[in-house]
């Protein structure tokens, strides 16, 4: 429930953000898709900010509250700055009535609301996901079970959330009522805070496991000071510790594997390492035990993984930024009802709860029994693949209906909102695909992260996910800025011009299309090569039926 109120509260700003931007704020498509793109990536960048706190220093519970308390300063700074000085005249920013200038002073309060909101947002999310599955232990099957299940219930409580937002929230604000959506989002963020305070007494804590830079730099000093020994063949030479060490802090051991052999240098015992230990003098930057060696190496290979989920990010940014664009181009009248362009992100939450759905009950059971006896259905790695193809599918869908949205424009418009005869319906399709790619994406990333990175770095796991939602947007305003470079040479309009009619929006999402096809080539080489972190106690094949990319 947290997380669905601290959802309806982040995209009550997010949702329609391109719109307040050119309609309050005065500024051009590609400008104001650029800036989205850039404040999203930035709310993802600062996840690694409040991953490194939660595992380095103030555990996760901390964190947690100390970023929500920053998200609702934020949001109530927003709220005062758009009624006070933004909404200018009364009731201006909607589809009729765009705002007056304003000042530098009113625009920087403006940005650093925004960005306030989303250092809150961002330093919480990463935190919250695996706070959540500290409630659960791994050791034992029923809640081993319901572990599985939280991260998929965990997304659909942030896509109920968002469903608010995109429906209620987006009417009010399309109609100009941007103050009031403001103000319903801070609200929503405080109680969400409430909520979690109000559980304090019960949840499970899990001790920092201290700075990760450091504990990584020693593995590599290590490893580099040892660059000229002669390795002994066997991996019970290394150097390791009891998994019950005082030095372990509750963290399961992790065996040795065969990757990476170079950093094995940093657990190898010499003649000084021995003297040392008599002495009890020994250094961590001299020698460290074979789990902190795994560590870097469980990261290391996660890392193409991590890389070939970028593109999709590019993909899903989309439904934001020009998706709402191309939907306000289009008819979005029913009768006397006008339907806000960013409510159709509606049908993706839709679409999400579907397939989780469909998933959870259906597929995966379906999967379970074709496979093996005794075996899970479809692994993590699996089902992020199928998220690839899916999202191929809605960037073809999304630029077949753009062709026809151009057949039936007005290209001489002056005001073109609204301007081509094809229903806003006809962008059903392409939310729907990227509601069912989220949930094999998104939601297998989830498990895929927190499943595979140490027990110390568990809310870095997380925070990667949310780092490639912030490179995607990144990489969404790099090709945006690069496309419209290229394509406004010769003074032609370019595929993004202010006025949609007179550019090719559609050879755009097929360049995504292209692109994420390329993605998934690479992601497939990736995912057939990696190898599954290994901890104590758990045997080879439960770990290769958790995460082997091959049926």
């Amino acid at each position: 429930v947290n997380q669905g109120l601290a959802t309806l509260a982040f995209f009550g700003v997010g949702v329609n953000l391109v719109l307040f931007l050119t309609r309050v704020l005065g500024q051009n498509n590609a400008e104001a898709a650029n800036n989205v793109s850039k404040w999203t990536g930035t709310v993802y960048i600062f996840s690694l900010v409040g991953a490194f706190l939660s595992d380095s220093y103030w555990g996760r519970y901390k964190t947690c509250a100390i970023f929500q308390v920053i998200f609702v300063i934020g949001l109530v700074s927003l709220s005062l700055s758009s009624y006070l000085f933004l909404i200018r005249p009364r009731g201006c920013g909607n589809q009729e009535m765009p705002c007056g200038s304003h000042s530098g002073l009113e625009i920087t309060l403006f940005y650093l609301s925004i960005y306030l909101v989303a250092l809150g947002n961002g330093g919480y999310q990463p935190n919250i996901a695996t706070f959540g599955a500290d409630q659960f232990d791994e050791d034992d099957p029923k809640e081993g079970h319901s572990k599985v299940a939280f991260f998929s219930y965990f997304y659909l409580a942030l896509n109920l959330g968002s469903l608010f937002s995109n429906t209620i929230l987006g009417y009010f604000e399309d109609e100009g009522m941007w103050a009031l959506g403001f103000w319903v989002s801070a609200g929503s963020a405080l109680a969400a805070l409430v909520l979690f305070l109000a559980g304090t007494t019960r949840y499970r804590h899990f001790k920092p496991s201290g700075n990760p830079l450091s504990r990584f730099s020693q593995v590599l000093v290590a490893a580099i000071r040892k660059c000229s020994v002669d390795m002994p063949p066997d991996a019970d030479d290394l150097y390791d510790i009891d998994g019950n060490d005082s030095s372990m802090n509750g963290n399961r051991k992790i065996l040795h594997t065969d990757e990476f052999k170079f950093l094995d240098r940093a657990a190898y015992i010499s003649t000084r390492d021995v003297e040392e230990q008599k002495k009890r003098t020994h250094s961590m930057w001299r020698l460290c035990p074979v789990t902190q060696v795994e560590e870097v190496k469980c990261v290391l290979r996660l890392l193409p993984i991590w890389l070939c989920t970028i593109i999709y990010s590019v993909v899903f940014t989309q439904m934001a930024s020009l998706f709402v664009e191309q939907g306000a181009a289009m008819k979005t009248t029913v009768s006397n009802f006008r339907i806000p362009p960013a409510s159709m992100s509606s049908f993706d939450i839709l679409s999400v709860a579907l397939f989780i759905f469909l998933y959870r009950r259906v597929l995966d059971p379906l999967v379970a029994r074709i496979k093996k006896k005794g075996s899970r259905g479809l692994t993590e790695l699996q089902r992020m693949g199928i998220g690839l193809v899916i999202a191929i599918m809605a960037m073809v869908s999304a630029g077949i209906v753009e062709c026809y949205r151009l057949k039936h424009a007005d290209k001489d418009c002056m005001h073109c909102e609204g301007s081509s005869s094809l229903s806003i319906f006809w962008q059903v399709p392409q939310y729907a695909f990227i509601g069912a790619s989220e949930v094999f994406m998104y939601v297998g990333q989830l498990e895929f992260f927190n499943a595979q990175t140490p027990d110390g770095l568990k809310s870095f796991g997380s925070a990667l996910c949310m780092t490639s939602i912030s490179l995607g947007n990144y990489v969404s305003s790099l090709l945006v800025t690069m496309v419209m470079k290229i394509s406004t040479e010769d003074h032609m309009p370019g595929w993004i011009p202010g006025n949609l009619n007179k550019g090719h929006l559609d050879w755009f999402y097929f360049l995504l299309a292209g692109l994420t096809t390329i993605d998934l080539i690479v992601y497939i080489a990736c995912a057939r090569w990696y190898k599954s972190i290994k901890l104590e106690g758990k045997t080879a094949e439960n770990i290769d039926d958790q995460v082997s990319f091959k049926l």
